[in-house]
């Protein structure tokens, strides 16, 4: 008998309690794929969607150092897909319990995944929704957190997760949607590059018609506020940037 999706969210909020209470204390001990990444780096076999990913010592050839990554490209991504990146232990745990309530009241069901989550998904596991791939996230997570700093982590992040069709790390992608080194994306450019985020594949439309739909344009300004919300740009930046089009746009 199939399981209402309201249950099954109940169901895992009750696993991901019983998680953080028992299975990560004992797990976390067992577990190596933290250490893996102190000195190595993932590596693609292929820009196919479900490619194999090895972890190596030696750089990819497209990777970018944090320090070569534009801090408005830094800012923008963290801003908008994880806030509070630099004070969690790998997970949210008031949004992931913001998202049960609001799903278990009827909402729309969201991910709640902060970026190291993303990035253990991109890195190790599959992109099933599964309630078994969410807890081996969780546990991964939290591991990955306490064994590689903050700035590690998110360089990793930028290098491995997916900007468009195909198109993996933030070094092709830049030089993908505006022909420059990640060092030189200027805040709009920045913001782009993070509405595309949740959704690559679609969000790539604006892209591909070289004209922004009202999505994107709404979702950029509103990035461009938190990046100025955050100090991450001046007011005088953020007036500058909202009106400025990138030399793609028709």
């Amino acid at each position: 008998m199939k399981v209402p999706q309201r249950n099954q969210i109940l169901i895992f909020g009750i696993l991901s309690t019983l998680l953080l209470m028992v299975v990560i204390p004992v797990t976390i001990y067992f577990s190596h794929e933290g250490a893996e990444l102190q000195k190595g780096y993932p590596h693609r076999s292929s820009d196919a969607d479900d490619a194999e990913i090895e972890i190596k010592r030696s750089k990819p050839k497209s990777w970018t150092t944090l320090s070569g990554i534009s801090r408005y490209a830094q800012s923008a991504i963290v801003l908008s897909e994880d806030w509070s990146f630099y004070q969690h232990d790998g997970f949210d745990g008031e949004q992931m319990k913001v998202a049960f309530e609001e799903a278990a009241s009827g909402g729309r069901v969201r991910g709640a995944s902060t970026i190291t989550q993303q990035m253990v998904k991109n890195v190790w596991l599959s992109h099933d929704r599964t309630l078994w791939r969410k807890l081996n996230e969780l546990i991964l997570s939290y591991k990955v957190d306490r064994d590689l700093p903050k700035k590690k982590i998110l360089e990793i992040y930028l290098n491995v997760i997916e900007y468009g069709p195909r198109i993996y790390g933030i070094s092709r992608a830049s030089f993908h949607y505006f022909k420059k080194h990640p060092s030189a994306l200027s805040p709009r450019e920045s913001a782009f590059l993070a509405m595309l985020l949740p959704s690559p594949k679609r969000y790539y439309v604006s892209f591909q018609k070289k004209k922004l739909t009202k999505f994107a344009k709404k979702r950029i300004d509103q990035i461009l506020v938190k990046m100025r919300m955050g100090k991450a740009i001046t007011p005088a930046e953020y007036q500058s940037e909202r009106d400025a089009k990138f030399f793609w746009e028709n």
